[in-house]
């Protein structure tokens, strides 16, 4: 019997010490599909997940388990097929994203956006802006992420407010958003995408927020609603940054691009170089487990 086969997207050589007693082969099936697609059981699909990774998935006859390198599976989630554990890619992207994280809130309370186009003018124009320190934070969604976020708040003088879907110790249930909202200054939305989350910011979230409050979304684009999201900022009543969007690419006629206090960044909240390394690093982890037999992480089960 030969040797169980594992596909990746990048040369086994990166992960350092792959487990021996494995196969590789690296594969992207949105350029061609090998014959051994029935003898696959291990599989870690290409980190852009397209249509073409959901109609491979139902070739592998062999397949045990699915590893994506992102920390949302809402893409590929339905496609999984019965008796094939789906893992995350949980912790490989909470350093990357919590530095965008906090470029954005950075960005958008001090004008960065507004000195660059300044600066494009050759114009000289200081002025006062708010300060990240003294404000209230509330991570909507308090995953590994959202600790990530919180670890990089911290030194800036500022107040976290935790929300999760269930309570734990320090941490609100979604449920008592409404009244958490009022208080906020800044509002992260870190939150999985689901039937649950799916248009969770609507009109009525956002007439929520205070006055001057400042929304940043590095979750799913699909968790705001984006005409509701275009009304409330073109108040001026709160101002907004965004690296997802309910249609990617945001295509040119998108009225967010016009929207006033909006900063747009094309979804690279994982797209740095903190992201390999630590790729490469639960890659070769969950195979040693999965070599040895061993429980894997990052287990998706649930809604979540």
């Amino acid at each position: 019997m030969s040797d169980p086969l594992v596909w990746l997207p990048f040369e086994p050589e990166l992960l350092g010490d792959p487990p021996s007693g494995l196969r590789y082969e690296v594969v992207d099936p949105t350029e061609q599909v090998p014959d051994s697609v029935t003898d696959v059981r291990f599989y870690v699909p290409p980190y852009q997940m397209g249509p073409s990774i959901g109609e491979v998935l139902g070739r592998m006859s062999s397949l045990e388990v699915v590893q994506t390198l992102s920390a949302g599976v809402d893409n590929v989630r339905s496609r999984i097929p019965d008796g094939v554990t789906l893992c995350n890619g949980r912790g490989i992207h909470d350093t990357s994203t919590a530095e965008l994280t906090l470029a954005l809130i950075l960005s958008s309370l001090r004008g960065i956006p507004d000195f660059v186009r300044q600066q494009d003018r050759r114009e000289w124009s200081p002025g006062w802006r708010p300060a990240l320190a003294d404000k209230r934070v509330l991570l909507v969604g308090y995953g590994a992420i959202g600790e990530a976020i919180e670890a990089r708040l911290r030194p800036f003088e500022t107040e976290v407010v935790r929300v999760a879907r269930t309570a734990r110790d320090g941490v609100h249930p979604v449920e008592e958003l409404p009244d958490l909202l009022p208080d906020a200054d800044v509002v992260v939305l870190i939150i999985p995408l689901t039937d649950a989350t799916r248009g969770l910011v609507d009109a009525g979230f956002l007439a929520r927020m205070k006055d001057g409050a400042l929304l940043v979304n590095v979750a799913r684009g699909a968790v705001v609603v984006t005409d509701d999201l275009v009304a409330a900022l073109s108040t001026g009543r709160i101002t907004a940054a965004i690296d997802v969007a309910d249609t990617e690419p945001l295509p040119p006629e998108s009225p967010l691009y016009d929207a006033p206090g909006l900063l747009i960044s094309p979804h690279v909240g994982g797209a740095s170089s903190a992201m390999w390394p630590r790729a490469h690093r639960l890659v070769r982890d969950q195979l040693h487990r999965f070599a040895a037999g061993e429980p894997l992480h990052n287990v998706m089960s649930g809604e979540y």
